[in-house]
């Protein structure tokens, strides 16, 4: 399973992006993915050809409204892992409750 973080938003619009960003999240909803919005980026899980495609449907709507389009994406893929969504959060959960950090 793979894990994406991805930001994307134009730079010809101002500083108020969030009805823009808001337009990308519906797009997110629509794929069915698991995600996470947060502050500076969407976390969505699932295989790695479905999140090419929901990066390549964010861009072209992005590019539909604007003529600069910024993007980052990051991915971390870990065979046979699944719901790495919150696993990943509750794995460094359990290890700032344990007393061995080293």
């Amino acid at each position: 399973m793979t894990v994406m973080e991805f930001s994307i938003f134009p730079l010809d619009k101002g500083t108020g992006l969030s009805k823009y960003v808001a337009e990308v999240i519906k797009i997110v909803e629509k794929s069915g993915l698991p995600f996470n919005l947060g502050p500076m980026g969407t976390v969505v899980e699932g295989e790695l050809a479905d999140l090419q495609k929901l990066l390549e449907n964010c861009h072209e709507y992005m590019e539909s409204v604007s003529d600069r389009v910024y993007m980052t994406a990051k991915f971390d893929t870990r065979k046979g892992a699944k719901d790495r969504i919150t696993g990943k959060i509750e794995s460094v959960k359990k290890a700032l409750n344990s007393n061995d950090l080293s």
